[in-house]
């Protein structure tokens, strides 16, 4: 049977099973078809793609009857073709045995969005291969890849301290029961998973119950189709705080709320987008929730242990150049005199001599250390108060008034 023939049709991707790829990189791999018996192909082709999909069903009742609205939107990132064995009319023939077909495609230099899973949508990456053969059903094998967008926070937008005030009047049973107020701060808005993220905050209770304040990192999955929006949230992390009486104040100095092993944000989607958020909030008995929102982003470039890049140049400079300081002590000794170093009948030798021009080419040769090394001592200062060589009584100008 045509089945039969086929002993092994695979695709297999360079690099390890976990690769991950960005905007402008190449996806290689090689496709194996191991035959028991000569066949005939008509095609053999490979497809690449990425696409963002959308889509959920929502119901309601008209009567009787149940009424469901489909909402499905699509976006198509790449498509790229090649051809292993192109269809030209005429059928090739393949021998039994091993068969290996490697192909190449680069994706777009133009940025993608990073690969996601969601409940109502998804943002996939794939590789398709297709084998055409006359009298036969078409053979497809199907891998799927995965992208990620790097995002670096160490951008001042990113790196900017986030913070925020919220009050709230708590009433029971339309009765006054005093303020809550909430003010927090936070030292960025980038963040990586696994960072720890310091909450500064002051909650203070002009009720006479009890509140407890909480802080929580939320992900919000916000799908889009047909002009509606879908949206799904979820508590990644958790922190609770102390019990806060009826009119005291209480303080968080940095209290730590650890970042679980999320993906990045999604922010580049026109039709799903993945944001984050630190809530902070307060529970008070017999009414609703105080919250302060503080708006994150997970990126996958982390903190520069400098803080920024232009610090981290910088700093880098400022390293480099220690061994210059070194060479220059902070108090240098003195030139010596020159009649300390020159002999009178050198002196004078080289007085009436006539000097060749010099020939720095085997100065300017050497390495930099060597060079700097041999002018250590500093230079007179260039202003002082006292002349050094004053000149004699006879030859000072005269004042015009004498």
């Amino acid at each position: 049977m045509a089945f039969q023939s086929v002993k092994l049709f695979a695709l297999e991707l360079d690099g390890p099973e976990d690769a991950v790829y960005s905007s402008g990189e190449m996806v290689t791999g090689a496709v194996i078809l191991e035959l028991n018996r000569e066949i005939k192909v008509r095609a053999l082709r490979v497809l690449g793609r990425g696409v963002a999909a959308a889509h959920w069903l929502e119901n309601r009742s008209v009567g009787v009857n149940t009424v469901y609205n489909d909402y499905t939107s699509k976006i198509t990132y790449f498509r790229k073709r090649q051809h292993l064995i192109r269809d030209n009319g005429e059928l090739t023939v393949l021998s039994a045995g091993r068969h290996e077909y490697p192909f190449s495609f680069q994706l777009p230099e133009e940025t993608l969005v990073t690969s996601f899973e969601g409940k109502h949508g998804s943002i996939r990456y794939w590789v398709k291969v297709k084998l055409h053969r006359p009298w036969a059903t078409v053979k497809k094998i199907k891998k799927e890849f995965t992208v990620i967008e790097p995002i670096d926070i160490n951008t001042p937008s990113l790196l900017a301290p986030q913070a925020g005030t919220q009050e709230k009047m708590a009433r029971i049973w339309y009765r006054n029961c005093g303020q809550v107020s909430i003010t927090a701060k936070i030292d960025r808005k980038g963040y990586t998973p696994g960072e720890v993220i310091p909450v500064f905050a002051e909650f203070d209770n002009s009720t006479s119950r009890a509140v407890l304040p909480k802080a929580y990192i939320t992900q919000t999955q916000t799908f889009i189709a047909r002009g509606t929006m879908k949206q799904k949230r979820a508590v990644v992390a958790t922190l609770c705080g102390d019990i806060v009486g009826a009119r005291r104040r209480e303080t968080w100095h940095g209290r730590a709320i650890k970042i679980p092993p999320v993906g990045p944000s999604v922010l580049q989607c026109r039709i799903i987008k993945v944001e984050y958020m630190l809530r902070v909030c307060v529970d008070v008995p017999g009414t609703s929730k105080l919250s302060l929102e503080l708006p994150l982003v997970m990126g996958t470039i982390p903190l520069h242990p400098f803080g920024s890049r232009t610090s981290s140049v910088s700093s880098q400079y400022s390293v480099n150049m220690e061994w210059l300081r070194m060479a220059i002590p902070e108090q240098p000794e003195p030139p010596p005199d020159y009649s300390a170093v020159v002999s009178d009948e050198e002196a004078v030798q080289n007085s009436t001599a006539v000097q060749p021009e010099e020939d720095l080419s085997g100065v300017l040769q050497r390495s930099l250390m060597a060079y700097v090394q041999e002018f250590r001592l500093r230079p007179p200062p260039v202003y002082s108060e006292v002349d050094p060589n004053p000149q004699p009584f006879a030859m000072r100008p005269r004042c015009m008034t004498c």
